[in-house]
């Protein structure tokens, strides 16, 4: 039987307008399924999911015991944080006993008071520590994906972790820096690497300052950290030549010449999208160091990369020099991803309400929207260093296609599989509406292209904070953000207590594993 006949023979019972939308998909295996809202989470039929780790677990080999009425700035740093964004996963070379292994990388980019603090009063000292991320051996054990105990390159990163900085604003800045802030995304490098992004520090500096001066200096943070993640000793470097200004995600991408590239989301409501080449091939140590940093400016033929001009200036403040070289404005950039054999870019766009009609553009049509686009962006010549590129829309956000079950709004995490197929995660920011925030699959070629079928539905108030797919394709890792904290929530008070359920316990955000029943491809 082919895979389209086994598609449709697998949908044969939903009713005629479900079965046309999934005869159109011949390559996920989810139907066009409606999720609602409620206090647990929701699958596609014919899938399970398992918990890795949640808010409180170990990360360090000496973790303390968790304790959330009683939390200690000691015992978070050894924890997993309360927030969660998947950055990526980087494995680690074959060993003798021919495990899969891996270090998988978790951002922690918030902390609310109102539902992490029994009393709902920040503390400082412990949130600088809660924040920041965890980088979480895995390996598959016996046909199963685990989270190593005690994992010798397992550690957490967080407000007191050396960093260096690097590149043309070091000079100003100064080389040897304490402190990781607002984490809110990253990527596996093709060369070895993990990039870490910040976001705005602003908020992060108002809260800590007082706790410390050395967070009182701003142009500390907001920057792209760099490190080795299978190096348990590794020093991130915050590389300057990246520019500092507040990111949704980065994603990281090589030459047809083998120099680096890294595309950067400017997460603003009116936000840009940066590019930067390196200078050298990206096996050089240093290579984000010295390069060419350029935005995006929308053309009648697609995108053109708009080169900035070098030096400290441009690396403390790009979003001005972005501005004189009239680059386009996207509607909240958040994640991006790149797809290793087809060479495309995807940037999904939360939506912006604040464009006014005269705004839209091509890669921008609706004004007032919060629902959001997700937009393919396709090198000129397949080539990353390309002065152009094609740009299209992939998705637009709550316009559903005739026959579809539960759809996009609020695009905000991408991840791609080995297929080829992309995974969209929404994030509607606590905020409680028809549909919960959903990871859907979504094939980018065939006669499925565009089509987004829903795989997992989050709980109450909780957020799709990324997804990162298995070598084998036969695991889908997913984060469950900040379940329960929708709009006058609180400690006590969540909306919901998934996943324990337990009144005596507050929510966690949780690491899961998506599969399939019978050990076959996530998606088919």
């Amino acid at each position: 039987m082919t895979r389209r006949r086994a598609l449709l023979a697998g949908v044969a019972g939903l009713p005629l307008l479900m079965r046309a939308a999934a005869a159109q998909v011949v390559s996920l295996d989810m139907p066009p399924l409606r999720f609602p809202v409620k206090l647990d989470d929701s699958l596609a039929p014919g899938y399970r999911r398992e918990v890795l780790v949640r808010w409180g677990d170990r990360v360090t080999y000496d973790a303390r015991p968790w304790d959330p009425r009683r939390p200690s700035a000691e015992a978070v740093s050894t924890q997993f944080g309360w927030d969660g964004r998947i950055c990526g996963m980087i494995l680690s070379p074959a060993g003798a006993d021919g495990l899969s292994r891996g270090v998988l990388a978790v951002a922690h980019p918030t902390v609310d008071p109102a539902m992490v603090y029994p009393d709902g009063r920040d503390r400082p000292a412990v949130s600088a520590q809660l924040q920041g991320a965890s980088l979480l051996n895995i390996e598959k054990q016996g046909g199963r994906w685990v989270v190593v105990d005690g994992g010798f390159q397992s550690r957490r990163l967080a407000g007191d972790t050396l960093c260096r900085l690097t590149g043309p604003a070091a000079e100003a800045v100064g080389t040897a820096i304490q402190g990781l802030l607002g984490l809110s995304g990253g990527c596996a490098t093709p060369w070895g690497t993990l990039l870490l992004a910040e976001d705005d520090p602003a908020p992060w500096v108002a809260r800590l300052s007082r706790l410390d001066p050395r967070f009182a200096d701003g142009t500390r943070f907001g920057w792209v950290a760099e490190l080795d993640a299978l190096d348990p000793a590794a020093v991130p470097a915050k590389r300057t030549a990246l520019a500092r200004f507040p990111r949704g995600d980065v994603a990281a991408a090589l030459t047809r010449d083998g120099r680096a590239v890294v595309y950067l989301s400017d997460h603003r409501a009116f936000g840009f999208l940066f590019r930067f080449v390196s200078a050298g091939p990206a096996t050089e140590r240093d290579a984000l160091d010295r390069g060419t940093l350029s935005v995006a400016r929308a053309t009648r033929q697609g995108l053109a990369w708009e080169a900035l001009p070098a030096g400290a200036g441009t690396s403390l403040n790009p979003i001005a020099a972005a501005g004189q070289a009239a680059a386009t404005a996207f509607d909240l950039p958040a994640g991006l991803v790149v797809e290793p054999r087809s060479g495309r870019l995807y940037l999904a766009c939360k939506g912006n309400s604040a464009r006014r009609p005269d705004q839209v553009d091509a890669l921008n049509p609706r004004a007032g929207s919060n629902a959001g686009q997700v937009l393919e962006i396709v090198p000129a010549g397949g080539d990353h260093g390309a002065a152009t590129a094609s740009a299209s829309i992939l998705l637009l956000g709550g316009q559903k296609r005739p026959g579809a079950g539960s759809w996009p709004e609020a695009p905000s995490t991408l991840a791609v599989d080995p297929a080829g197929r992309l995974w969209i995660g929404t994030d509607h920011d606590g905020r409680v509406g028809a549909e919960p925030d959903i990871l859907f699959g979504c094939d980018t070629e065939g006669p499925g292209r565009g089509f987004a079928l829903p795989l997992y539905g989050a709980p109450r108030g909780a957020a799709i904070g990324g997804a990162a797919m298995s070598p084998d394709g036969l695991a889908l890792f997913a984060l469950v953000r900040t379940p329960g904290a929708e709009p006058g929530a609180s400690f006590d008070r969540p909306g919901t207590r998934w996943p324990a359920f337990d009144p005596a316990v507050p929510p966690r955000s949780t690491l899961v594993t998506l599969l399939r029943d019978g050990g076959q491809r996530v998606g088919g």
